[in-house]
Formats: structure tokens, C-alpha cells, sequence
């Protein structure tokens, strides 16, 4: 059935799975302290490491432009969530470090995320929780793999 009939193909389902949580998340996140956070924000704060990692790396995790990673970093920088520091393996690289209020906001973000999965898995029930996810998980790396083929 196609969209036109009510029957909203893949990429609707991801934009509107996409958009509910980040509207859950960032709302939850606001009350816990960190009103500052914007969705694209997560393309650094959700791959960071505690001891720092590249922005080049950054980029890698996340799949965004290196430019783009920067940006963000310089807004992260700005409300206080990371710093750069030298990469003490390489004096001329920088290191992306989260500060800790970065790291608050690290731990209360994967809170607030297993609590939603929780309610997810709750309403449908372990197995099927688990076949959905599991079913997720394979869509997405197979379309990731198409972008490199």
C-alpha cells in the first residue's frame, strides 16, 4: 500500500520514529538541566569517549562532513558540554573531551533512552521488542552498505 493510502513507506516511519524521540529526549534533557542541547548536538555528544577522541574520528562514527562535526564542536565548546585538548599521542592534534557537564549530559541522555526503549519493549513485549529491533538494526546496516556501493 503506498503513503498516499495511509501506509507510510520506510523513511517516514524513521523521520517520524527520529523526530518523536528526539522531541522526548530533548524536552526530558531540558528538565534535567541541559535546555542547551539541539539534536545535531548528537552527532558529537552521542559518539564521544570520556578520554577524548578526534574530530576526525568524530566524523567517522557519526557519518557526518568533518566541517560539519567542527561546527558542532565549536557550539559545544561555547555552552560548556566539551573543551579541545592536545592529543597526547599526536601534540598537533586535538582531542575532543567532555567537560563534566558534558558527561552529565551523556549519562542523562542514555537514561532517558533506555527508559523510552524500556516503554517500547514493555508495550510489545520481549520478543517482539527484540525481533524489531534486531530487524532495525539489519535495515540500517543494509542501507548504510548501499551508500558505499
Amino acid at each position: 500500500m503506498s503513503a498516499e493510502r495511509g501506509d507510510p513507506d520506510l523513511g517516514m516511519l524513521a523521520g517520524q520514529l527520529m523526530r518523536a524521540l528526539q522531541e522526548e529526549l530533548f524536552r526530558r534533557l531540558a528538565e534535567q538541566g541541559h535546555p542547551d542541547v539541539r539534536p545535531r548536538h548528537g552527532t558529537v555528544l552521542a559518539f564521544l569517549d570520556p578520554a577524548g577522541v578526534r574530530a576526525t574520528e568524530l566524523s567517522a562514527r557519526s557519518g557526518q562532513h568533518k566541517q560539519i562535526v567542527g561546527t558542532i564542536v565549536d557550539e559545544l565548546v561555547a555552552l560548556g558540554y566539551v573543551r579541545r585538548e592536545p592529543d597526547p599521542a599526536d601534540r598537533r592534534a586535538k582531542r575532543i573531551v567532555p567537560t563534566e557537564h558534558g558527561l552529565d549530559e551523556v549519562a542523562k541522555a542514555r537514561a532517558i533512552l533506555a527508559d523510552i526503549e524500556q516503554r517500547h519493549r514493555r508495550t510489545l513485549g520481549e520478543e517482539r521488542f527484540d525481533a524489531f529491533k534486531d530487524a532495525f538494526r539489519e535495515v540500517a546496516r543494509n542501507q548504510r552498505a548501499r551508500q558505499t556501493a
